[in-house]
């Protein structure tokens, strides 16, 4: 498959890139201006929807997509949010029906926040409109991950879903997770919460 990874430079679109690389598949990976990374830029704040369907016009004739990226809270609204909804539109432009979006615990479901990373408030709150304008307003073929706590370091490790605890990932884990769900259609339309857990990746989403 030829797949778009938007967000490739952070933490955790870099493990995908690579993930998704290494099983065969032919990647692409942005990132929101020029840095280190050798990326091409796509820069989802600045720009209209369609200059953003033009650029990835450009870039390849993609049979899937992921938005991986994030302000680290800089630009919630602008990139978190309207970013996230702006490539959405473009995609649906460009015929791109496979979708996959990374977002937070609950994220969609305000009521169950109930003081979860009371820190991270604008950052649940720009993601629960992304993922409701994604279920709600889009034709997508989508999946919506919602991981609990990330920590940097560590390996990929079993996990459980659909789970009532957010609970911690490794960023090796959710990666991992986030590569796999290209191959799974019988996770397409769902949003699916995740922390370690004992059951195997494949397993776990299988069982979806």
């Amino acid at each position: 498959m030829q797949i778009l990874v938007v967000g490739a430079s952070g933490r955790v679109g870099q493990n995908l890139s690579h993930i998704l690389t290494q099983a065969g598949h032919q990647v692409v990976g942005t990132q929101s201006h020029p840095g280190p990374a050798d990326l091409p830029v796509l820069d989802l704040m600045y720009t209209t929807v369609d200059e953003i369907a033009q650029k990835i016009q450009q870039l390849g004739d993609f049979d899937a997509a992921y938005f991986v990226a994030g302000s680290r809270g800089k630009a919630l609204l602008q990139v978190d949010l309207n970013g996230a909804v702006k490539l959405m539109t473009a995609l649906e432009q460009l015929g791109i029906k496979r979708y996959i979006q990374l977002s937070s615990y609950k994220a969609d479901r305000q009521a169950e926040w109930g003081g979860y990373r009371d820190d991270l408030t604008n950052y649940q709150i720009a993601k629960f409109y992304a993922d409701r304008w994604l279920q709600e307003k889009t034709a997508l073929d989508y999946t919506i991950l919602q991981p609990g706590i990330l920590v940097e370091d560590g390996p990929v490790t079993g996990v459980e879903f659909m789970t009532n605890q957010a609970g911690k990932n490794t960023i090796a884990t959710v990666a991992q997770v986030l590569a796999d769900l290209v191959q799974h259609d019988n996770t397409i339309q769902k949003t699916i919460t995740m922390h370690q857990g004992d059951q195997s990746i494949t397993a776990a989403l299988d069982q979806l």
